[in-house]
C-alpha cells in the first residue's frame, strides 16, 4: 500500500495569502495537486493540514482521501512529514512526499517514482532533472523511526545521507519537479507554465 502523503500545511507567508486555495486551471493550487496523485499509482492519499485547516478541509473532505491537521505545522515542513509518517496506518508500505504547491508535477512523473520503487525496492526514490533532486519523494515505511528523529535544520537530506546505498535517482524531462509556489512571481509563472502543456 503506497501512500501519497501531501504537505498542505504551510502559512504561505511569502504569498500573503492562503495559497493553496488559489485558483489553477479548473480548481486550485491543492486541488489539482490531489487530481494529478488520484490519477496516479498511488493507492491513497493522506493530506497532511495545518494553517487554515478548516478552510481547506471544506473543499477536499468530498474527496477520496485521508486528512491529519499537525498540531505542529508552525514547525516547518520537515514536522508535517513526520506528523504524516505517525498517521500512516500499519499496512501502508511506502510514502510518497509531496508537495502540495507543486501542481506543475505530472501523474507521469508521480507515476515513474513509484514504478521505480516496485522494480528496484530501493528505500528512497528521488526524481531527478539535469542532475537536480526534487519532489515528490518515495520513502519506504522501514525508515519511519529515522524519519521521526531527523534534525529539523537539515530535513529530509539527512535521510539520503545516511542511506547512500538505499537512494535511488530517476531521471525525469520534468522541470517542475523542482518548482514550488512561494510568492506571486511563482505563481503567476506557473500559471504560464500550465497554458503551455
Amino acid at each position: 500500500m503506497i501512500y501519497a502523503m501531501i504537505l498542505a500545511a504551510g502559512e504561505s507567508k511569502r504569498m500573503g495569502k492562503p495559497k493553496l486555495m488559489l485558483p489553477f486551471g479548473e480548481t486550485t493550487i491543492l486541488g489539482t495537486v490531489i487530481n494529478n496523485v488520484l490519477s496516479s499509482k498511488a493507492d491513497k492519499i493522506l493530506v497532511v493540514l495545518g494553517s487554515d485547516t478548516e478552510k481547506i478541509r471544506k473543499k477536499i473532505e468530498n474527496l477520496s482521501l485521508e486528512i491529519t491537521t499537525n498540531p505542529g505545522y508552525q514547525k516547518g515542513m520537515l514536522s508535517s512529514v513526520q506528523w504524516g509518517f505517525k498517521n500512516l496506518p500499519e499496512n501502508a508500505k511506502a510514502a510518497l512526499v509531496c508537495l502540495g504547491d507543486q501542481p506543475g508535477i505530472s501523474t507521469v512523473v508521480i507515476n515513474k517514482v513509484i514504478d521505480v520503487y516496485k522494480r528496484t525496492r530501493k528505500g528512497i526514490v528521488i526524481p531527478v532533472y539535469k542532475k537536480n533532486r526534487g519532489h515528490p519523494v518515495l520513502i519506504d515505511i522501514k525508515y519511519r523511526k529515522d524519519v521521526k528523529n531527523l534534525n529539523p535544520d537539515i530535513g529530509l537530506r539527512e535521510l539520503v545521507y545516511n542511506h547512500p546505498e538505499d537512494t535511488v535517482e530517476v531521471k525525469v524531462e520534468a522541470p517542475s519537479i523542482l518548482h514550488d509556489i512561494d510568492d506571486p512571481d511563482d505563481y503567476r509563472k506557473e500559471l504560464k507554465n500550465k497554458d503551455r502543456i
